[in-house]
C-alpha cells in the first residue's frame, strides 16, 4: 500500500490550538481559585475567562495579514511602526468590544443596565487590557516576521544551490561544445597546418587560446557574475579559435561601450548566443559572414545583443529552445527573476538577433 501523503494542518487550526492552551489554563485557574476560597465554582466566570482568550484566535489572522502587508523593513520603518501602533490600539479596542459582548451574552443582564453603563464598562475594559493587548499585538508581529525571515532564508539557500547547479551545467555545456569532435579536430588540424608551414608563432598562439579557454571553463570557486570586460575577453578567445575553424568565413565584430566595462553579467552568458549565431547563421552561408556582439546601457538595464547576417531562423521557437539558450534563460530567471529576458528573433534584412536584458549593476573587486 502506498504511504498516505502528509498534509500540513491549516493555519487557522494552528492559531486556534495555540490560543486554546492559555484559554484552558485561564479557565482552570478560575476554577481552582474558587475552590481555594471554599466557594462553589462560578462556571460563568470559568467560561468567560476561557472564551475571552479565544477571542485572540479571531484577531490573530488579521494581525498576521497586517504584518505581511506592512513589514517592518527599511526604507518605510518609521511610518510602519506608527501604523502598527495604531493597529495594536485597534486590536485592543476590538478585543475589549468582543469581551464586552461576551460578558453580556454569558451573565444575566441587570435590570438597571443602560447604554451609558455599557460604555463605561467598555472603556474600563479597554484601559485595563491596553498594556497586555499591545504586547500581544507586537509579539504576533514578531512571530510573523520570524516566519517570513525563516522562509526567506530557506529560499535564498535553495536559490543559491540552484544557481550553483546551473553554473556547473553552463561550464559543462561550454566544455562539451569545445570538446566536440569537429571543434577539436578543426582546432588541432589548424595547429598542425601552422606547424607544417613553420608558422610556430601562430601555432603557439592557437595552443595558448585553447589552453586559456579550457582553463577558464574549468575554474571553480567563482561567483555567478563577472564583469562584462572579463566576459568579452573569454569571448574573444573563443571567437579566435572559431575563426580558425571557419577560416575566412567568420568576421567577428565586438562593439561594447567602454563605460559599461564593469557591468555585472552572468558568467558564460555571451558564448551560447554566439554559438547559436554560428550554427544558424555562419555555418549556413557559403561566403563570409559577420557576427556583431554589442552592449549598451539603457537606463537601469544592460542590453547585450549578438547579431549574424545569415539566412535567418527557420523557426524562432525552435532556435530559442536549444540546450544552451534554455540554460541561459533559466540562469537569468534564477539570478534576476522577471527583471531579465532573453529573446531570439529574425532581423529585418536577414540574419537573427539574440538580445539579453538584465538589471544594470557593477561588480566589485576584480570581477
Amino acid at each position: 500500500m502506498p504511504a498516505r501523503a502528509r498534509t500540513a494542518p491549516p493555519v487557522g487550526f494552528l492559531i486556534f490550538a495555540a490560543w486554546l492552551v492559555p484559554a484552558l489554563l485561564s479557565g482552570f485557574n478560575t476554577y481552582v481559585q474558587n475552590r481555594l476560597d471554599g466557594s462553589p465554582p462560578e462556571w460563568r466566570w470559568v467560561l468567560f475567562n476561557s472564551v475571552d482568550w479565544l477571542l485572540y484566535a479571531v484577531l490573530t489572522p488579521l494581525v498576521f495579514r497586517a504584518s505581511r502587508r506592512f513589514p517592518l523593513k527599511r526604507p518605510h520603518l518609521a511610518p510602519r511602526i506608527v501604523l502598527h501602533i495604531a493597529g495594536a490600539l485597534a486590536m485592543c479596542v476590538a478585543w475589549a468590544g468582543l469581551g464586552t459582548l461576551l460578558r453580556l451574552a454569558i451573565f444575566p443582564t441587570p435590570p438597571d443596565l443602560t447604554a451609558h453603563k455599557i460604555w463605561i464598562a467598555f472603556v474600563s475594559w479597554v484601559s485595563t487590557t491596553l498594556p497586555f493587548g499591545v504586547g500581544v499585538y507586537f509579539a504576533l508581529v514578531g512571530i510573523q516576521h520570524s516566519f517570513f525571515y525563516f522562509a526567506e532564508a530557506r529560499e535564498r539557500e535553495t536559490q543559491a544551490a540552484r544557481l550553483a547547479a546551473q553554473l556547473s551545467e553552463a561550464r559543462l555545456g561550454a566544455l562539451r561544445m569545445q570538446l566536440n569532435p569537429h571543434f577539436l579536430f578543426n582546432s588541432l588540424n589548424a595547429i598542425t597546418v601552422l606547424v607544417r608551414d613553420n608558422n610556430t608563432a601562430a601555432a603557439s598562439r592557437m595552443l595558448e587560446l585553447l589552453s586559456d579557454v579550457l582553463r577558464q571553463v574549468l575554474q571553480t570557486g567563482e561567483g555567478h557574475e563577472t564583469s562584462l570586460s572579463h566576459e568579452v575577453e573569454f569571448l574573444e578567445r573563443y571567437l579566435a579559435i572559431e575563426q580558425v575553424r571557419f577560416s575566412d568565413r567568420l568576421r567577428p565584430r565586438i562593439e561594447i561601450d567602454p563605460t559599461i566595462a564593469r557591468a555585472a553579467v552572468p558568467r558564460f552568458v555571451l558564448q551560447p548566443l554566439v554559438e547559436n549565431a554560428l550554427r544558424h547563421g555562419i555555418a549556413r552561408r557559403a561566403d563570409a559572414g559577420l557576427i556583431t556582439v554589442s552592449g549598451r546601457r539603457e537606463g537601469g538595464q544592460l542590453v547585450l545583443t549578438v547579431r549574424d547576417d545569415g539566412p535567418g531562423l527557420p523557426a524562432v521557437s525552435e532556435a530559442g529552445a536549444g540546450v544552451g539558450l534554455s540554460n541561459t534563460r533559466a540562469r537569468l530567471a534564477a539570478l534576476y527573476g522577471s527583471g531579465a529576458t532573453l529573446e531570439v528573433v529574425n532581423a529585418e534584412g536577414g540574419g537573427a538577433i539574440a538580445s539579453v536584458r538584465l538589471p544594470y549593476h557593477e561588480v566589485g573587486g576584480n570581477g
